[in-house]
C-alpha cells in the first residue's frame, strides 16, 4: 500500500496549476463582471444575446471537446507506452484548435459586417473582450499543441515521461472548460420571461 500511495502525484508541473488558479480566478472576475453588468441592463444584454448565433456556439463546443478527447487520447497511449499512437490523437487536437480558430474568425467577421464592434455597447464590449481573451488562449493552445505533435514524433513521451504532456493537456483541459461556461453565458443565458 506504500507503494502505491508513494505513486501518486498531481499530473503535469506543480507550477501550471498556480498559472491555471490564477487565470480561472481572472476569468471568474470577467464572468461575474458580465452578469452584473447583464443584471442592471437585461434588455440590452438579452438584444445583444439575440444576435449570436448559437449554432456557431455549439459547433465550437462539439469542436472542443473533441480536441479535449484527443488530447485525452494521446495521453492515455502515453501511459500505455503506446509511442506511436500518440501524434495521430495530438494532430487531432491541433486541427481541432485550428477549426475552432477558422470558426471564431468567420463568426466576428459576421459580427463586424452587421456593424457590431466592441464599442457598439456593454454586451458587445464583454462579448468581443471574453471571445478573444479565450481564443488567444486557444491559439496560444494550438502552438502548444503542435509543439506536443513535433516531440511525440521523436518519441519523448512515455510512461515513465509524462509531465510535459500532462502539462499540456492540462492547459489544453482548461481552455475547454472556460468555453463550456462562455457558451451558455453568451449564447443561451436568456432573461426570465
Amino acid at each position: 500500500m506504500g507503494a502505491v500511495a508513494a505513486e501518486r502525484r498531481l499530473p503535469g508541473a506543480e507550477g501550471l496549476w498556480v498559472f491555471i488558479g490564477v487565470d480561472m480566478v481572472i476569468f471568474a472576475i470577467l464572468f461575474f463582471t458580465f452578469l452584473d453588468e447583464r443584471h442592471d441592463a437585461v434588455a440590452l444584454f438579452e438584444a445583444g444575446r439575440r444576435t449570436l448565433d448559437p449554432n456557431f456556439g455549439g459547433v465550437n463546443t462539439l469542436i472542443l471537446l473533441s480536441s479535449s478527447w484527443c488530447v485525452a487520447m494521446a495521453t492515455v497511449r502515453a501511459e500505455q507506452d503506446r509511442l506511436e499512437a500518440i501524434p495521430p490523437w495530438l494532430a487531432g487536437a491541433f486541427f481541432c484548435g485550428l477549426a475552432f480558430t477558422l470558426s471564431k474568425v468567420l463568426e466576428y467577421a459576421g459580427k463586424l459586417d452587421a456593424g457590431f464592434t466592441p464599442a457598439t455597447n456593454a454586451f458587445y464590449m464583454h462579448y468581443f473582450v471574453l471571445t478573444a481573451l479565450h481564443l488567444l488562449h486557444v491559439i496560444g493552445g494550438t502552438v502548444l499543441l503542435a509543439v506536443l505533435w513535433k516531440m511525440a514524433r521523436t518519441g519523448a513521451f512515455h510512461s515513465r515521461r509524462l509531465v510535459v504532456l500532462e502539462s499540456g493537456a492540462i492547459y489544453w483541459h482548461m481552455v475547454d472548460l472556460l468555453w463550456i461556461l462562455l457558451f451558455p453565458l453568451l449564447y443561451l443565458l436568456r432573461a426570465p420571461a
